[in-house]
């Protein structure tokens, strides 16, 4: 069975507004000259992980200029280098994490964050680390996509925490992909409200890899049609997702509230297989300012 995207003059007419719109603002140029270059840098194990710890980060947080986010990840130098990690590696290397997390306030669910990336760094430290580095550094010159799509789904198979998006986040940061994009809630809201998607994209859905690799096959065929590249589209910061923001720092303060005395759990229905997995990290998640309008807890 197989699926063809039908593209119409009126979803061309939508690519070609927005190219026009923001061909010209930072994060695009940045993307032509990065991701299009014909060579790129590179990879180190030293870049390849303080990306991945940043991009980790970008979770269900506000990365915005002026976020505590953007501040943690242009300080110089790097409170998580790969150097002070292997320092800590004699002691706990996630609670040297979790510690800096908490003191600079970076990361929801940063207990989970902490065990993820402190996985990521023992693999990097041992077994996996030259493995990953051949992974990325096949496409420091200019690859098809399906070279992409393997290195990403490497990312994806081998790191936890990084899925369909977040690994290609990681590559796009990287300056590696031209056709491999996270897709996000800016791009899924575009494809939803402008496009009219043929079936509504939700980020449940994308975090499966094969609705993922669909959903990326439609924006691939459309961009090809207007002879233009996939590329990530410029958040209005004032706006994007703070409707969702606030909406989730609500049911944060309710479970903080009503549920004080659990903090992350698991329901395992053997009968069926099923698991369902409470996360941890509400307390602080609860804490968060609202963006559209004071906070106040749900009820």
């Amino acid at each position: 069975m197989e699926i063809n995207w039908q593209i119409t003059t009126d979803d061309k007419a939508c690519v070609k507004a927005i190219i026009e719109k923001q061909q010209n603002t930072e994060l695009v140029r940045d993307r032509h000259a990065r991701n299009l270059a014909e060579t790129k840098p590179h990879v180190t194990k030293e870049r390849l992980w303080e990306v991945m710890v940043c991009m980790r980060l970008t979770t269900l947080a506000s990365s915005g200029p002026k976020s505590k986010l953007a501040t943690f990840q242009s300080l110089s130098p790097f409170p998580l280098t790969y150097d002070k990690m292997c320092e800590k590696q004699k002691q706990s290397c996630e609670d040297f994490i979790l510690r800096t997390l908490r003191t600079h306030e970076v990361g929801t669910h940063r207990i989970k964050i902490s065990q993820d990336l402190a996985n990521v760094f023992n693999l990097l430290e041992n077994h996996e680390g030259q493995r990953a580095l051949d992974q990325c550094n096949r496409l420091v010159r200019l690859e098809q996509r399906e070279i992409e799509a393997a290195v990403a789904n490497y990312i994806n198979d081998t790191f936890k925490g990084f899925g369909p998006k977040q690994s290609r986040n990681v590559l796009q940061t990287l300056g590696l992909t031209r056709y491999e994009i996270p897709i996000d809630s800016r791009v899924t809201n575009w494809l939803n409200d402008k496009l009219k998607f043929p079936f509504k994209l939700t980020s449940k859905a994308l975090s499966d890899r094969d609705c993922y690799r669909l959903v990326l096959d439609a924006v691939c065929k459309l961009c090809s049609e207007c002879e233009t590249y996939p590329y990530p589209i410029k958040p209005d910061y004032n706006s994007s997702g703070d409707a969702q923001h606030d909406f989730d720092t609500k049911v944060a303060q309710y479970v903080t509230k009503e549920l004080n005395n659990i903090d992350g759990f698991t329901l395992l229905d053997d009968a069926n297989r099923y698991k369902i997995v409470m996360p941890n990290g509400w307390a602080e998640r609860a804490k968060q300012p609202m963006k559209v309008k004071a906070a106040s807890t749900v009820n």
